[in-house]
C-alpha cells in the first residue's frame, strides 16, 4: 500500500460502516486519482458500495465530451457512474453559482447513511484560506473547508485534505492515468485561478512551507470556531425569553440577558444563533444590532439580516424569517369563513380554528386592524382594541396580522386572546410556521 493509499484509508476509517460511498467525479486530476485510489482500496479492504457521480454544468462547449470520458474511466474500474445535469442560475459569480448548483444536485442524491467523497486537497485548502482572508472573513470563514460536514441527509467527506496536489500528480503519472484539463482553470478572471497561478507560486518560492502553514492555520481556526460555538451555547442557556407568547412560534432571545454580556460575546452569540437561519451577518452590518439593542423601549427598531430580520418587543428579541413574516396582511382583506367547522387558511398568515357554541354562526369574516376598533367586554364595557393588545403584551409587529373575528359586522373575538373575546367565542390562530433546519442549541 502506497503512502497516499494509507493516508486515504486512515481518513476514511470512520466511514467504513456507511451505507454507500458516492464519489464526486469531474474527470479532472484530483477526482481521477481519488477514484483510482478507492478502486485499489476496494481490492484490499471491505468498503461500502462505490458509485461515481459526474455533475454536468454545460457551461462551455468542451464540457460536452466529459461525461463520455468519465463513463469510460468508470467502466474500466467497474464503478457505476451517474451523470447529473444541472442548470446554473446566472449570478455575480459564475463559480459560486456553479458550486451552489453542484452541491444541491449532489445533496439530492444522498440517502441517509450515504457519504459523498470529494477530492479537494491541501493546495485547495491553502487557497481557500488565503482567498477568504483577502475577503475579510472571520474565524468561521478562515477555518476554510471542513474535513467533513452534513450534506442533505448524508455526509460530505474530504479525505485528501492532508495531501498536496504534487503528490496526486506523481501518483497519476506513475499509474499512467489520463484526466480532463478544464480550460476554465487557466482563466485569470476567476479569483481562485488568479490566486493559484499568480500569488501562490511566488509565495511558495519565498516560503516553501507556506502551504503547510496555511493549512495548519485553517485547522486552528476550525478549533477556535468550535470553542466560540461552545461559549455561545453556554451563553444561550441564560437567554431564554420570559415574556414570549407560547403560541408565537418564532426564534427568540431574552434581550436584557443578552445585553448583560460583553459586546464581543453578544456578537458571538448572535453570529452563531443567526447561522441557524441564514448566512452570517457581515461585519459592516453590526451597527444595525447596536441601533436595535440601544433603541428606546417604546421604539420599534428592525435589523435586517440574511434570511430575515430581528425585531424587539419588550424584553424579547425575535427573529422573523423571510416569506410570510416579511409581508403583513393587507388591512382590507376580509376572508369569509364559509364553514366554521373547518380550519380556515389565511393567505400568508397561518391557520384559524373556531370552537365553542358560536361555531355554527353565519356571516363570519376575518379582518385585520385598521385603527379605531372597539370591543364590548363583559363587566368592562367597550374597550379600545389597541389598548387591549398593549395590555396583553402582544408584540407590535404581530398586532397588524392578528386575526379579528367579526359576526354580522361586529367584532366578537381576537385570536388567541379568549379573555378579550365575547362570551362563547374562542378563536385559535396558528401563525405562519418557521422550521429551523439546524437549530443552534
Amino acid at each position: 500500500m502506497t503512502a497516499l493509499s494509507s493516508s486515504l484509508l486512515q481518513a476514511l476509517r470512520p466511514y467504513l460502516q456507511a451505507s454507500a460511498w458516492r464519489v464526486a467525479f469531474s474527470g479532472g486530476l484530483d477526482s481521477t486519482v481519488l477514484l483510482h485510489l478507492l478502486a485499489e482500496l476496494r481490492q484490499q479492504q471491505n468498503i461500502p458500495a462505490l458509485m461515481a457521480v459526474h455533475v454536468h454544468h454545460g457551461l462551455q462547449p468542451a464540457a460536452e465530451a466529459w461525461p463520455a470520458h468519465c463513463a469510460a474511466v468508470c467502466q474500466a474500474l467497474a464503478i457505476p457512474l451517474q451523470v447529473c445535469r444541472v442548470r446554473v442560475v446566472p449570478g455575480a459569480s459564475q463559480e459560486a453559482a456553479a458550486r451552489t448548483a453542484r452541491y444541491a444536485a449532489l445533496a439530492g442524491l444522498l440517502a441517509p447513511g450515504d457519504v459523498l467523497l470529494t477530492a479537494q486537497h491541501a493546495d485547495d485548502q491553502a487557497e481557500t484560506l488565503l482567498f477568504r482572508l483577502l475577503r475579510g472573513a472571520g474565524v468561521r470563514g478562515l477555518a476554510a473547508m471542513p474535513s467533513e460536514r452534513a450534506l442533505g441527509t448524508g455526509r460530505l467527506v474530504r479525505p485528501l485534505l492532508g495531501c498536496s496536489r504534487a503528490e496526486l500528480e506523481i501518483f497519476a503519472r506513475e499509474a499512467g492515468l489520463s484526466w480532463i484539463d478544464d480550460p476554465s482553470n487557466q482563466s485569470l478572471l476567476h479569483a481562485r485561478n488568479y490566486l493559484r497561478h499568480r500569488l501562490m507560486p511566488p509565495l511558495l518560492a519565498r516560503w516553501p512551507q507556506a502551504r503547510i502553514s496555511l493549512c495548519r492555520t485553517a485547522g486552528q481556526m476550525a478549533e477556535t470556531q468550535q470553542l466560540l460555538e461552545e461559549l455561545a451555547r453556554q451563553d444561550l442557556q441564560g437567554t431564554c425569553p420570559l415574556d414570549c407568547p407560547d403560541w408565537l412560534d418564532l426564534p427568540a432571545l431574552d434581550l436584557p440577558a443578552l445585553q448583560g454580556l460583553t459586546e464581543a460575546r453578544q456578537r458571538n452569540l448572535l453570529r452563531c444563533w443567526l447561522a441557524s437561519f441564514g448566512p452570517a451577518a457581515d461585519y459592516r452590518h453590526w451597527q444595525g444590532w447596536q441601533a436595535l439593542r440601544d433603541a428606546a423601549p417604546e421604539a420599534e427598531p428592525c435589523w435586517r439580516v440574511a434570511g430575515g430580520q430581528l425585531r424587539r418587543a419588550g424584553r424579547t428579541l425575535y427573529f422573523l424569517p423571510e416569506g410570510d413574516w416579511s409581508i403583513s396582511p393587507m388591512p382590507g382583506q376580509r376572508p369569509v369563513w364559509a364553514d366554521p367547522g373547518r380550519p380556515l387558511r389565511l393567505p400568508g398568515n397561518g391557520l384559524l380554528w373556531l370552537s365553542g357554541p358560536a361555531a355554527g354562526q353565519d356571516s363570519l369574516e376575518i379582518r385585520y386592524r385598521q385603527g379605531g376598533e372597539r370591543l364590548q367586554l363583559a363587566g368592562r364595557g367597550r374597550r379600545d382594541l389597541k389598548r387591549l393588545l398593549q395590555e396583553a403584551g402582544i408584540p407590535a409587529f404581530v398586532r397588524g396580522r392578528l386575526p379579528l373575528l367579526y359576526a354580522a359586522g361586529q367584532l366578537v373575538a381576537v385570536a388567541n386572546l379568549p379573555g378579550y373575546s365575547r362570551a362563547g367565542w374562542s378563536l385559535v390562530w396558528q401563525p405562519p410556521r418557521f422550521e429551523v433546519k439546524k437549530p443552534f442549541r
